[in-house]
């Protein structure tokens, strides 16, 4: 598989920032409904409803950042029309970044009224619907830019704060997952999240849950 060119990345890059910017100055930008459970001071657990994501996997990528990028270039095309039905949707947010210990999956939250039955997007896209079932989530936030050289860190951080607190057990412990909510040109006020799917938490409705439909 040829290697995308640097254009290919700022063309990407151009787009994304166009596209989230709307999320903080205004508009309403729809998200995934969740229930806050347990608020601590470095994290806090949240129960994820029922979601289906449209998610890009990036099977070669060699790097965070550009496999968000080249992930969110083809999920672009798709909500802009690059589906059977040539259907424009709606912009959701935050746009994650689920990171594998061999690939990378980045996705976009469908819109309720299409949770049934997206849009099937282009085949060339190479895109899968991922389901999710009720989930606990535990979150951590962060500041600035998501970066390769502090995601692993915020996460490490996460992990560590989870065991301190928390007897729980991670769904998946080589993999962890960072939710962005502003756009490349948006350069104040940012914030961004690692993401972890937990069971065994003492809250009620979150011992059980974290059992995909679907892919990852």
């Amino acid at each position: 598989m040829e290697c995308p060119s640097t254009y290919y990345f700022v063309l990407a890059a151009f787009h994304l920032s166009f596209i989230i910017n709307p999320v903080f100055f205004g508009q309403a930008v729809e998200s995934p409904e969740y229930t806050p459970i347990q608020q601590e001071s470095d994290f806090e657990i949240r129960i994820y409803k029922n979601i289906s994501w449209m998610s890009a996997p990036v099977v070669k990528g060699t790097n965070f950042q550009k496999s968000t990028t080249a992930g969110f270039h083809r999920l672009y095309q798709y909500i802009h029309g690059a589906n059977l039905n040539h259907t424009r949707l709606a912009m959701t947010a935050p746009v994650l970044t689920t990171i594998t210990e061999a690939e990378y999956f980045v996705k976009l939250s469908l819109s309720a009224s299409y949770e049934g039955s997206p849009p099937q997007p282009d085949p060339e896209l190479n895109l899968q619907v991922e389901k999710w079932r009720e989930k606990c989530i535990a979150i951590r936030k962060f500041s600035g830019f998501a970066r390769d050289d502090n995601i692993h860190e915020e996460a490490e951080a996460l992990r560590t704060s989870l065991n301190e607190h928390w007897n729980v057990t991670l769904e998946n412990k080589g993999s962890y997952t960072i939710a962005q909510y502003n756009a490349s040109s948006h350069l104040s006020g940012r914030f961004n999240e690692v993401w972890m799917v937990v069971s065994g938490f003492g809250a009620e409705g979150c011992s059980n849950h974290g059992h995909d439909q679907g892919k990852n």
